[in-house]
């Protein structure tokens, strides 16, 4: 039995360790709250016929996770008086009880890692300890110190809803009736527990696995900020500038206007065509306003069925040129993911290279682009 125990304190240091291997959302407080009803048998496993003082027990349980891994609770246990004992006994409706505190540890979770959802089935392990009160009619009721130790096979029917079956123990510390006495794990003082129970989340599942955010990747973002900032500084001489830009450009509007209509002749279209998929910095997804231009690609794929695209990524020179020679691949990837997955195009006919950092542009965030360039055979 000391080698249990000792089983269980070393699961429950290793708690918070486990717990720290992966990047979880801070619940709130309200989640993960849970309260539940349980039923089941109860007997003393030395001292007494296991099975003919076996008695009904009804209990009740609230709990919360704190995290994946490790929850607390309390619970309440009351054995239904069948007179079935001999000796003193009550003649009241429960002859025994135990109220107590515990804490609980997720086996799976804590050696398996936890996914991010609520797994169909888990077990844990449950120890704990509290006050229990024995009524006697003939004899004055008993207090005693508990300790419990158990199981909890959990069948998780939703996020909200488990059904669990929990085997245990409980033992008599104080070794009641004698009112001094040194505690020990005996079996002669334990009673044994099987119960079956529903329990409800109150709360929601709290905890999101997120993913860790990269240094690099902010380092590149505060170099944005920097940039922007030292941009704020120039911007009376830039709005003068545009506001110039905008009556030049009102000017030849006038006299656009004053020439008249020109009769444009249409060039037809000689099958090799450019289009542009722009990226926001340090992110290799495809943003709303870019989906039209992934769109207009996959279209002119399905009306050309011998066609192929090759798709080439780039990043700006802004950051660590590693994460820009990988966001430049992961760029590409991404608009042949898209075309693949959500227009059912074959990877046959797509080309994707990341060719690290571009120059192309003179406007440095333009550089954060996918260039996909359409052939046709």
């Amino acid at each position: 039995m000391k080698n249990i125990l000792l089983t269980s304190a070393l699961a429950l240091g290793a708690v918070s360790a486990a717990s720290a291997q992966q990047a979880i959302a801070t619940p709130k407080f309200g989640d993960n709250w849970s309260a539940g009803i349980k039923a089941g048998v109860t007997t003393p496993m030395k001292g007494h016929a296991f099975f003919g003082s076996m008695r009904p027990v009804l209990g009740l349980d609230v709990n919360k996770k704190i995290t994946p891994t490790f929850k607390v609770g309390a619970e309440g246990l009351f054995a239904i008086n069948t007179s079935r004992v001999r000796g003193p006994h009550s003649t009241t409706a429960f002859d025994d009880q135990y109220v107590g505190a515990y804490g609980a540890v997720n086996l799976f979770n804590l050696f398996g890692g936890y996914p991010g959802y609520t797994r169909p089935f888990d077990m844990e392990v449950q120890a704990g300890a509290g006050w229990g009160h024995r009524y006697e009619t003939a004899i004055k009721d008993i207090n005693y110190f508990g300790t419990k130790f158990g199981l909890n096979l959990n069948f998780n029917v939703s996020d909200n809803v488990t059904v669990s079956v929990s085997p245990s123990f409980i033992w008599n510390m104080t070794g009641s009736p004698v009112a001094q006495s040194t505690a020990s794990y005996s079996r002669s003082r334990a009673n044994f527990n099987l119960m079956a129970g529903v329990n409800y989340n109150f709360g929601g599942n709290g905890f999101k696995v997120v993913e860790p955010l990269n240094q690099a990747e902010i380092d590149a973002l505060n170099a944005e900020i920097n940039n922007l900032r030292g941009s704020l500084d120039n911007k009376d001489a830039e709005n003068a500038r545009l506001k110039a830009q905008a009556g030049q450009l009102a000017n030849e509007l006038d006299q656009c206007r004053k020439q008249g209509p020109k009769v444009v002749k249409e060039v037809k279209n000689n099958l090799e065509s450019v289009r542009y998929v722009f990226f926001k910095l340090g992110s290799s997804a495809i943003g709303a306003d870019q989906q039209p231009n992934v769109e207009m690609i996959a279209a002119y794929l399905n009306n050309h069925p011998n066609s192929k695209v090759v798709i080439k990524g780039y990043a700006s020179k802004d950051g660590p040129e590693d994460v820009n020679i990988r966001l430049a691949n992961q760029r590409a990837q991404s608009v042949k993911d898209a075309l693949m997955k959500r227009y059912k195009i074959p990877a046959s006919r797509i080309t994707a290279e990341g060719n690290g950092i571009g120059e192309m542009f003179e406007e440095e965030s333009w550089n954060r682009v996918a260039i996909c360039i359409l052939e046709a055979k």
